[in-house]
């Protein structure tokens, strides 16, 4: 097992999490935008209707621009999952306690002090992240 291939899951989960969130923050900025510009300028055609927000001049085709992004975003999430579903398949080929460990440090974002908790009483968390890293260097 290549190192990279669990730093790239690791990078695949911290992009759809900032992901997700980045497109909850662009459908409302679109939803915001669609309907103060549905609320302006009636004699306008609606593809020329416009507002102020925050200084900035919004008009529909800002709302098509976010729309655009968000489908962007979409897509990069899309290859981010499937990378994340590549490094599952891997994690059902190594030992079930490393499954254990890279699952909770790097999957539920625990500390390595709650990783050793999880693992057992006789794991510190120093001897938790050694062998993690033996692992991951000879693998």
């Amino acid at each position: 097992m290549d190192k990279k291939i669990l730093e790239d899951y690791i990078d695949a989960c911290e992009f759809i999490k900032e992901t997700e969130a980045e497109i909850k923050k662009l459908e409302k900025k679109k939803r915001f935008v669609q309907d103060k510009v549905r609320g302006s300028n009636p004699d306008w055609p609606y593809e020329e209707r416009s507002f102020s927000l925050g200084g900035s001049v919004e008009t529909v085709a800002d709302a098509f621009t976010l729309a655009r992004e968000k489908r962007i975003l979409e897509e990069q999430r899309k290859v981010a999952s499937d990378l994340k579903l590549g490094v599952e398949k891997w994690m059902k080929e190594i030992p079930f306690r490393m499954q254990r460990i890279i699952r909770y440090k790097f999957f539920n974002e625990l500390t390595w002090e709650e990783v050793a908790t999880l693992m057992g009483r006789k794991c510190t968390k120093e001897s938790v992240r050694k062998e993690f890293e033996s692992f991951m260097k000879a693998a």
